[in-house]
């Protein structure tokens, strides 16, 4: 069965006037980008491919903790007590962060680096087996996104703070390339980055971009969903994407940041749409943390479209925001 979800447009996206299909791509923040755009023949691809890449690379020498001469690397090994100067880009992040974490009464969080490491999915060595219960108790006292002082572009450390910013960044990354394409007048687009995506205008034949709203891998029963991306992005939160399996059990990458371990409810995967990809990454991990009926309580009353998939008593349950229902086209 596939069903489509068409969102309400002021304007149907213009029909582009000649140009032919471009794809683009790359690899960045461990995974891969790519772009395909309507583009006049005489486009250099080349330049675009190179401009796209300088926006990422730009993204991970701020934000990433893999990168130890990163912006976030720096301010995470600061003294106590000390102020860091923020790029303008980071500190919109980190802005857009803590809105969210104090929206979602904390089930997004930013400040979880010292406990992603320490459960394997940051960049430090991992033992493979669930850490101890003291250094998940140390971890978790020196954390908490109230903690945070962000006063303009500078940026307080109170001692240990550990930023992970792995939550929205990437979705912020989508962002910018858009942004960087609509600057180099680019008005038919669909960007990805490690399965995140944005996209708008029209296509030679002036269908929109569609695209398949991503489905657990154990998800059997054959339902695909498409949705028009047109000045709209989707991010997806899933536990099947990074785990690990020690003595029978299997730990997803999301944390819950009130137990300080990862994520323990029902919930397979989130997909969130929003008009900013950046924030559409961010409340699919929120609504990941949340319990599937607190999830879509929380994507009811904020008015978010979302599709949340969790294990119920008879198999994989789906529950769609009204916001996401709404776009379906009957």
């Amino acid at each position: 069965m596939t069903r489509v979800l068409v969102p309400q447009l002021a304007e149907p996206p213009a029909r582009p006037i000649g140009g032919a299909v471009l794809a683009l791509g790359g690899r960045t923040m461990g995974t891969t980008w790519s772009v395909r755009l309507i583009a006049p023949p005489t486009t250099d691809a080349q330049a675009l491919t190179a401009m796209a890449q300088r926006v990422l690379d730009e993204v991970v020498r701020q934000m990433s903790p893999w990168d130890p001469l990163s912006d976030l690397s720096r301010f995470n090994r600061a003294a106590a007590s000390g102020w860091t100067a923020l790029p303008p880009a980071f500190a919109l992040v980190l802005r857009a962060a803590l809105e969210i974490a104090e929206r979602t009464d904390g089930a997004f969080d930013p400040t979880l680096g010292a406990l992603v490491d320490l459960w394997g999915f940051g960049p430090r060595p991992f033992s493979g087996a669930p850490p101890r219960a003291q250094d998940i108790a140390d971890a978790r006292e020196a954390a908490g996104w109230r903690r945070v002082t962000l006063d303009g572009d500078s940026l307080f450390q109170p001692g240990g703070l550990r930023l992970d910013l792995n939550g929205i960044a990437k979705g912020f990354a989508v962002d910018q390339v858009a942004a960087a394409l609509d600057r180099a007048g680019v008005r038919s687009y669909l960007v990805e980055v490690g399965g995140e995506l944005r996209g708008t205008g029209a296509k030679p034949d002036g269908q929109p971009w569609w695209v398949e709203l991503e489905r657990p891998p154990t998800a059997n029963d054959g339902l695909r969903t498409l949705v028009a991306l047109h000045g709209l992005s989707v991010a997806t939160s899933g536990d099947y994407r990074r785990f690990f399996e020690h003595g029978g059990r299997r730990y997803a990458h999301t944390l819950d940041p009130a137990t300080a371990a990862p994520v323990a409810n029902p919930t397979v995967s989130v997909a969130v749409l929003d008009a900013s990809c950046m924030r559409a990454d961010a409340y699919a991990t929120a609504l990941t943390v949340m319990a599937p009926d607190a999830a879509l309580g929380f994507a009811t009353e904020h008015g978010l479209a979302a599709m949340i998939l969790a294990h119920g008593p008879t198999g994989l349950e789906e529950r769609l925001s009204p916001a996401l229902s709404a776009m379906l086209d009957a």
